[in-house]
């Protein structure tokens, strides 16, 4: 059951806070009360993480607008699957995520992107991590911004 992790929805919160800023540095834009209140919720429970399946409609359309603002793959055009190694050395997915991404929900893709940016074995975070930077342009992210605030 795929979920999304407490770090990305500060992520999403950060997003909302820069592009809705309060008026009056009280009142919250709805998309960042929704999920105010699931990370409350997380907090509150100790819980790191919540079903996607489930997520409130209003949180999760907020999620959503995030997520899509990030690349969706960490992929760097250097695949070693296709040499036969069972993790990627560029991207460092393993050959099942990479041939199954296109099917993964956004949830199952941000959980992979937290596991090999927490590894930060990939060439993409080391060798050619001035390929992960020209593959993000155009986009408003890099990946520091998707994972600004993930754990080290």
């Amino acid at each position: 059951m795929s979920s999304i992790h407490i770090t990305d929805i500060e992520a999403a919160i950060n997003f909302w806070r820069e592009k809705s800023p309060s008026p009056d540095g009280i009142t919250l834009a709805p998309p960042l009360r929704a999920l105010a209140e699931v990370y409350a919720l997380l907090v509150h429970h100790r819980e790191e993480e919540a079903a996607f399946k489930g997520f409130p409609a209003k949180a999760l359309d907020a999620w959503l607008q995030w997520y899509h603002h990030l690349p969706d793959t960490p992929c760097i055009a250097i695949c070693s699957t296709s040499q036969g190694d069972e993790t990627c050395k560029g991207c460092g997915r393993s050959f099942e995520e990479v041939q199954n991404w296109t099917q993964m929900d956004p949830a199952q893709k941000r959980t992979v992107w937290r596991r090999i940016t927490l590894d930060q074995t990939a060439w993409r975070f080391n060798r050619y991590s001035e390929r992960a930077q020209e593959s993000s342009k155009g986009s408003s992210a890099t990946e520091s911004d998707a994972t600004q605030s993930t754990p080290s």
